[in-house]
């Protein structure tokens, strides 16, 4: 789904430290096979297991780092969000402000707007300090989002996500989906039940799912407040089976399946491939934040 051209960008809207020198865990993300790339995605989508396996330690290495000519700053416009990864973290994360702030203002929700950060290697935060190892992630403690751009790699090259611009941004509204669960007072509830299929941790999860499907179906009518025009073009098939494509690919059967070579439910934290794809499409189809209610859904495979 791509950005309209016109619409203007603050690049001070997102806080940009991958200029620094930074560290990553366990070698950084092994492309030619095995270990870091499973402490990666153990990480991020079943972190209890990766401690079960005994594979979140490891060795500490230098990676490298972006420099001056890619800093944020030069993200002016939706061309640019066309163009470049961080620009168009950039444009969703200002898109997702546009859609949730006047949404949720008709449940008198009080609006705090959250932080974005995008890192290379470590950074520092309310949670405590994290490297690339963890993915992208919200930490309700400082009420930001964090964002290493070398993941959207690997979820495509790894995992077998097809990329595309809506498999990004889904990943992108899918964390700001975790900030919205924060001010409303669900994010909570992913620290009961422990892990399992029907764990608070999955239905906070498929809920976040959910509301980053809500944003695409409003991405296309919601309005830049400096151009006028909106943020961007209607969604197309294409742009849909990307996204889908991401959210498959982070389902826990299918992490656990390629890490492991089997299935465990009991260690589920994020939801099945088919459970993620389909509470997506459910928030796309009905862009109301009453369907989103996971967290005392009777049956999570049919939303």
């Amino acid at each position: 789904m791509s950005f309209n051209d016109n619409i203007r960008l603050d690049s001070s809207r997102v806080r940009d430290s991958r200029g620094g020198g930074g560290v990553g865990r366990g070698g950084g993300i092994a492309i030619g096979g095995g270990a870091g790339l499973l402490v990666l995605l153990l990480s991020i989508f079943a972190p209890g297991l990766a401690e079960d396996l005994g594979l979140t330690g490891g060795t500490q290495t230098q990676r490298q780092q972006p420099s001056g000519p890619q800093a944020i700053d030069e993200c002016q416009t939706g061309a640019d969000a066309n163009e470049r990864i961080d620009c168009r973290i950039l444009a969703t994360v200002e898109s997702g402000d546009a859609f949730w702030k006047p949404y949720l203002a008709q449940y008198q929700v009080q609006w705090r707007e959250p932080g974005v950060e995008l890192f290379a290697g470590r950074v520092n935060t309310a949670c405590g300090a994290a490297t690339s190892d963890v993915g992208p992630f919200y930490c309700p403690g400082d009420e930001s989002m964090y964002y290493d751009t070398e993941f959207f790699d690997v979820l495509e090259s790894r995992f077998g996500a097809s990329g595309g611009p809506l498999a990004e941004e889904y990943v992108v509204a899918h964390e700001y989906g975790h900030h919205i669960q924060n001010i409303v007072g669900y994010l909570q509830y992913s620290q009961q039940g422990g892990t399992g299929p029907t764990s608070g941790a999955v239905r906070v999860e498929l809920q976040a799912d959910c509301y980053a499907g809500m944003w695409a179906g409003h991405a296309a009518t919601t309005t830049d407040p400096e151009s006028g025009e909106t943020f961007l073009q209607e969604v197309t098939e294409t742009d849909l089976r990307d996204a889908l494509s991401a959210a498959a690919a982070v389902g826990d059967d299918r992490i656990q399946q390629a890490s492991t070579g089997r299935v465990m439910p009991e260690a589920f934290t994020h939801g099945t491939s088919e459970q993620r794809m389909k509470w997506f499409m459910h928030g796309y189809q009905t862009t109301d934040i009453n369907q989103c209610n996971t967290l005392d859904h009777p049956n999570l495979d049919q939303p």
